[in-house]
């Protein structure tokens, strides 16, 4: 997707998951930096670990260090030569999420302590490609547990991990959840971690109640909790459907009636959803004119502006002329020359990572059950 779009469309769906709830007050005022400045500032990392930190031989004892005051970590096909993993954890008010990023060839087994230290709700996916949509495959990466309870699970490659304190849902230890759900919830994870970027401090509290909100939901459905949801919910039906339109961009048949049918969501409610960014019509629209403009600044595509402007469903050269000038600023011809001059370029806004100092995946879960939660 599109710089532009992408960023655009991420802020709508912080926004969505934000809709409800009063801006959090920032707790400090660092010099002269005033409490709404502080909490404007981007969310950043709580802790941030490497395994490249430690020895090759050491690293896998490294990585389960980490967590053994919460879970016991294995590595199921006995001992290996060295062990490639980071570990980013945000703090988002009293919960905690962490996103573990480990080699694909080894395959881990997480099971749980006779005594842990905390108490709290783990719900853990695996981060699979964009492209899966509802196959059993992708319903059966969502895993939902309590510390205390007895179980076992096991991953590779990416995970990401949200850590709840036990009382913010009040649901049976072993709970039971659908696999429509299930996948539900997974796509949820997913999209919240792929937003971390876009958050501000003052999204915090709102994104934090907006996920208990949409996890209470899914367990212990009532129109109440339904209700209580409704954004984060929002938000995944949003990121379900741009899938929808990504796949079928340049097909004639993407039309609103096809996206209900695909993502299973009724028209008025797709409207609403998509109001923000001008209906979902205008909102296809610019995606395809954004796909155009990338292949016009391609200098390897060698098809003239007419073609690639009928590929998107253009088939009148002056209609889209005037609609890719009125979005862009330029004509699709100073956009070719440019690109092909190589003065349209991308690129991504740096992350300056946090300070972790001695925290520990441990020290946020026991300071969030305490209800003392750390400022990241």
């Amino acid at each position: 997707m599109h710089r532009r779009v992408r960023r655009y469309w991420s802020l709508h769906v912080c926004l969505v998951l934000c809709s409800r709830g009063d801006i959090m007050n920032a707790r400090v005022e660092l010099g002269s930096t005033s409490a709404a400045a502080f909490a404007d500032e981007p969310l950043r990392c709580a802790i941030e670990c490497d395994t490249a930190c430690a020895r090759a031989p050491e690293r896998f004892e490294c990585f389960r260090n980490w967590h053994s005051s919460v879970i016991d970590v294995g590595l199921k096909g006995g001992e290996t030569i060295t062990f490639e993993a980071t570990e980013n954890i945000w703090q988002l008010g009293d919960i905690v999420l962490a996103v573990i990023n480990a080699s694909p060839d080894h395959l881990l087994r997480w099971e749980h302590k006779k005594k842990p230290a905390v108490d709290n709700w783990v719900v853990s996916v695996k981060d699979t490609c964009a492209s899966c949509t509802t196959d059993s495959a992708s319903r059966r990466r969502l895993h939902l547990t309590n510390l205390t309870a007895p179980h076992v699970c096991e991953s590779e490659g990416r995970l990401i991990a949200l850590f709840l304190p036990y009382h913010t849902i009040d649901a049976p230890l072993q709970p039971e959840i659908s696999e429509d759900a299930a996948e539900f919830l997974a796509d949820y994870l997913t999209l919240l971690h792929h937003n971390l970027s876009h958050l501000r401090r003052s999204n915090v509290t709102r994104v934090a109640e907006a996920t208990i909100h949409m996890l209470a939901a899914l367990l212990l459905p009532s129109h109440e909790k339904l209700a209580q949801a409704q954004a984060p919910i929002d938000a995944v039906i949003t990121t379900r459907t741009i899938r929808a339109i990504d796949a079928k961009l340049a097909d004639p048949a993407l039309t609103p009636d096809y996206l209900c049918k695909s993502v299973g969501v009724s028209r008025s409610r797709l409207y609403r959803i998509f109001e923000p960014a001008g209906g979902i019509s205008n909102y296809i629209r610019r995606k395809r004119l954004l796909e155009t403009r990338r292949a016009l600044a391609d200098s390897s595509n060698i098809h003239s502006i007419a073609q690639i402007a009928e590929n998107m469903g253009f088939t009148d050269p002056s209609t889209y002329s005037r609609m890719f000038k009125r979005e862009f600023g330029l004509s699709p011809k100073e956009v070719r020359a440019l690109g092909w001059q190589g003065m349209l370029q991308s690129g991504s806004p740096d992350m300056n990572p946090g300070d972790s100092g001695n925290r520990t995946l441990n020290t946020l879960l026991v300071s969030n059950s305490l209800g003392m939660s750390i400022d990241s």
